[in-house]
């Protein structure tokens, strides 16, 4: 009876990993399929029925984004849209994070009066849906000169992240105990003090799960990026995809080589924050 049952437990445990996989794999079909049409040659681009593995990879897209062949990629400035996408989507990382992370202890550790509401009231900001932003973002930039700069567009993601960044780190902040703060205090430091060498070390998890959400949220983001950016000199990578289309033709082949450029950056930064982001997850279960 024990065999059998070590085995029905080894028969769904398999089961179980085989589903998980086959998720994983319809899920990142569409990613797959970019990567395929990026190395593919031209003539299998377009062709009915779709010729699903290329039947010999080619570097040719990428020759012609970087201006290497001809072709409509040839014009594109695409180290421009690296440069500002990396501008952007760091800046905004660095300080939505940085605000947020203080907002949230504070909101953790000193109730004031409202703080129920003014907290609800900054949750609320992150439900406004980003095509109702749109117009008053433009016209409140226009009005300080904001417009196709790229600090511009950092300020606005900086805004858009401290909500989530801020509600998030509140919940770790919760997670860690009072009585710690408390002790810091008997031994002479201040709330400051006790925020930097007690606190923030204990909520670095959180801190890492929280950079990994607002790089990729401004790394991605194309509505409102599309509305307050006109030229080269603050396009993202997400506005620049446009660019491959013309009046009767798109560059599907030069579209998705730069969407591969795209992910590359996007898959070294979680590889490189994983362990942290793993750790920030299980962070309030483990403390549960």
């Amino acid at each position: 009876m024990a065999a059998i049952r070590i085995n029905r437990r080894k028969a769904s445990a398999t089961f179980y990993n085989v589903l998980a996989i086959l998720i994983l794999i319809l899920f990142a079909l569409p990613a797959i399929w970019i990567v395929f049409t990026a190395f593919r040659p031209g003539n299998e681009v377009n062709v009915t029925p779709p010729i699903w593995i290329p039947k010999r990879l080619t570097l040719d897209a990428f020759g012609s984004l970087f201006g290497l062949n001809p072709g409509i990629a040839a014009g594109i400035p695409v180290f421009d849209y690296m440069r500002n996408s990396i501008i952007v989507a760091l800046t905004a990382t660095v300080f939505s994070v940085a605000l947020g992370t203080m907002a949230g202890y504070a909101f953790s550790r000193f109730p004031f009066r409202a703080h129920t509401f003014v907290f609800l009231m900054i949750m609320l900001s992150r439900a406004v849906p980003g095509v109702a932003l749109g117009l008053p973002l433009f016209l409140l930039m226009r009005n300080y000169g904001l417009i196709d700069t790229v600090h511009g567009l950092a300020l606005v993601y900086v805004a858009i992240n401290i909500p989530f960044t801020s509600w998030l780190m509140d919940g770790f902040f919760r997670q860690i105990p009072k009585e710690l703060d408390e002790a810091a205090y008997i031994d002479g430091c201040g709330h400051w003090s006790a925020f930097w060498r007690i606190d923030l070390p204990l909520a670095l998890p959180g801190m890492s799960a929280a950079a990994i959400f607002a790089f990729l949220a401004a790394w991605n983001e194309y509505q409102i990026a599309s509305l307050v950016t006109k030229t080269p000199a603050s396009k993202t990578f997400p506005v620049g995809l446009f660019d491959f289309t013309s009046q009767f033709t798109v560059d599907w082949r030069g579209m998705t080589a730069m969407s591969v450029l795209m992910i590359i950056p996007a898959i070294i930064f979680v590889i490189l924050t994983q362990r942290r982001l793993t750790e920030g997850l299980t962070f309030g279960a483990l403390k549960g």
